[in-house]
């Protein structure tokens, strides 16, 4: 079925049962989906994107001492935020069966699976009513950004309660219903992760009226306090705190927090616990204990009991996060992460225009010019010690060389301990130009450096080989010149050697650049004017137009369709979730855009919770991509 999505004066048409364009919308702009005719014509773009260090995780179910843990789910893909339903009946959850995130509801004893949303927007987060009538969730359906939306699971009509460009999050009612508390990042603007370029965040809990009214922060301002508990008699609100700096670093189990209350009438503020560990998702029990999810590895990590007398248990060991206690405080629900990443080869993913065709694939995808073979970067693993989780490790990768039928897997270069990335193949296929070293590592490390490697594997030799960190090339297509991050700059240089000529100033951050596939001009992101916004530039440094003017950050863009489109990632629609909750991913914010070579006609391509990144379109030449069913 076809839908119209209308926004503003623009109209695009959408494909699938889930489909509409999830553009970038004006505050208020409400889409309006319409049906119409079938549409089996095929995309006209093929798009390859990679899911940085998303989790592979499902909802379990245990007793409240942690026996008998079991998968409550059946397979939907992932699985995660679950929460009981205040009578004990259902525990709502959320799920990305055909990667898109819906809500969904199921019986403890895993019957009864009932789909709660169909949109095409990123919906979770639930947290059902006392009166079990009322769904209260995360939506981006207004606008991209994250709102606290309310559905009336009998009519099915739904509303945004908080309507805010900022990010809302983790709603929870209260136990007479008269309350909703959640948390919310409109109040603060903390800027950047010092000497990076991760946005921190910054969030407070605030409580509202299912009706709109009453809309007040209840913690103090500044820093970073979340997923807000209520008490059993709704008088106080438990949650976690740390500052901006805190939160960015407990994703890795490197930052300490405490859990603390608030009354909600007076604003009295009470500090439940001072112990050195990354404690979050706190959770008030019966007998005056919090249960909450310690973030670590070894036997201090999983979830966790603080009694009143101090004493602290841990019931389930291991990668537990999101708990939720059943009423009765006999069972927990709660998200068990296997690892963090995972082999991602043309996996079709949700695709909202029916003009781009998703596939997820792992990182830095290049194709041949005779469109025949595909080059990419395989991350190998590591193991977190903070966090007791296996993961998919940027430091340690190897280029991978394989058919467009995904055939004929072969590792190019492989060198322990340093990254293997960002390659591109000559125009006369007979070279292959790529990044080698620690480019994504911490100061002091060896920095990364540009080198040069025939298609067999054989002959590698550094181009570019100095102090400084380099990395990102692209190759010219007619072969003769390279460009590349050099530093904080780009350089262009002969592709048969001879010195570099840099062709942006030392006073700004460049990076990522490209090479449009007449040679005409080179794509890439700079932070010359605020935020980093993308531009382009002639080879010789002249003309530079300025193409992207949205709050945020864009980058690892790349050219499409022969240079008609071009596709990059995006930090616009900011955060989906409080970040101290994510394990690892450094910008849970990003998301894939698609624009024309002027950078009009935007259109957002993923809407997900996670790190969006790499995208690169499939090229004229190579054809159509085979379809792999996903794992």
């Amino acid at each position: 079925m076809t839908r119209v999505l209308v926004i503003g004066s623009a109209m695009i048409l959408a494909v699938g049962p889930f489909a509409a364009a999830q553009s970038v919308l004006e505050p208020g702009t409400v889409p309006v989906v319409q049906s119409g005719a079938e549409d089996t014509a095929p995309a006209r773009h093929q798009v390859l994107f990679n899911l940085y260090q998303t989790p592979v995780m499902t909802v379990f179910i245990a007793d409240a001492d942690g026996a008998d843990p079991r998968a409550l789910v059946p397979d939907l893909g992932l699985e995660y935020s679950p929460a009981f339903s205040p009578d004990g009946e259902w525990v709502v959850f959320t799920a990305e069966p055909d990667g898109q995130a819906d809500l969904y509801r199921i019986r403890p004893d895993g019957t009864g699976l009932e789909r709660l949303t169909d949109d095409p927007a990123f919906d979770d987060q639930g947290d059902l009513s006392p009166d079990g009538r009322t769904l209260a969730f995360v939506s981006t359906r207004a606008r991209g950004t994250a709102d606290i939306w309310l559905l009336d699971l009998a009519s099915k009509a739904a509303s945004n309660l908080t309507d805010h460009p900022s990010g809302n999050f983790r709603p929870r009612w209260s136990p007479d219903g008269a309350w909703i508390a959640f948390t919310s990042d409109r109040d603060a603007e903390p800027g950047d992760q010092p000497g990076m370029w991760e946005h921190l965040q910054s969030t407070g809990v605030y409580v509202v009226r299912p009706d709109g009214t009453g809309l007040r922060r209840v913690t103090a301002p500044g820093g970073v306090a979340g997923s807000p508990s209520w008490s059993a008699d709704g008088r106080r609100l438990l949650f976690y705190e740390t500052d901006p700096v805190g939160a960015y670093l407990a994703k890795s189990g490197g930052s300490r927090t405490e859990l603390a209350s608030v009354e909600v009438a007076t604003g009295e503020r009470v500090q439940h616990t001072a112990s050195r560990e990354t404690k979050l998702s706190p959770a008030w029990l019966s007998g005056g204990r919090i249960g909450y999810v310690s973030r670590a590895g070894g036997d201090q990590g999983g979830l966790r009991i603080r009694h009143p007398d101090r004493r602290v248990e841990t019931v389930i060991a291991g990668a537990v996060r999101s708990p939720s206690w059943s009423p009765d405080g006999r069972q927990v629900v709660y998200e068990r992460i296997e690892r963090l990443g995972h082999t991602q080869h043309m996996v079709p993913a949700f695709s909202p225009d029916p003009e781009f065709e998703l596939f997820l694939h792992e990182p830095f995808v290049s194709f041949s010019p005779d469109g025949e073979s595909m080059i990419f970067s395989q991350y190998r693993d590591r193991f977190s010690d903070a966090t007791g989780l296996t993961a998919s490790n940027p430091s340690d990768s190897s280029l991978e060389i394989m058919s467009v039928d995904g055939s004929g897997q072969r590792t190019l270069f492989h060198r322990e301990g340093t990254s293997a990335f960002s390659a591109d193949w000559s125009a006369a296929r007979d070279e292959i130009v790529l990044s080698v070293g620690r480019y994504f590592r911490r100061p002091g490390l060896p920095a990364a450096q540009v080198a040069v490697i025939d298609p067999d594997g054989s002959d590698l030799r550094m181009v570019v080989d100095d102090e400084v960190n380099n990395g990102f090339p692209s190759w010219s297509p007619d072969g003769g010149r390279i460009v590349y991050k050099g530093g904080r700059r780009l350089f262009v240089m002969p592709a048969d050697g001879g010195d570099p000529v840099a062709i942006t100033g030392p006073d700004h951050y460049s990076n990522f650049p490209h090479w449009s596939p007449d040679g005409s001009r080179i794509l890439f992101t700079s932070n010359r004017d605020g935020d980093f916004e993308l531009y382009t530039v002639r080879p010789d440094g002249t003309d530079l137009r300025r193409l992207t003017h949205a709050p945020g950050n864009d980058a690892h863009s790349t050219w499409c369709a022969g240079g008609e489109w071009i596709v990059f990632s995006s930090s616009r629609t900011g955060f989906k979730d409080e970040m101290a909750l994510y394990d690892s991913v450094p910008q849970p914010y990003g998301e894939i855009f698609a624009m024309r070579a002027d950078g009009s006609d935007v259109r957002q391509l993923t809407d997900n919770k996670w790190e969006d990144s790499g995208a690169v379109c499939v090229p004229e030449r190579v054809g159509r991509l085979r379809q792999e069913s996903a794992p």
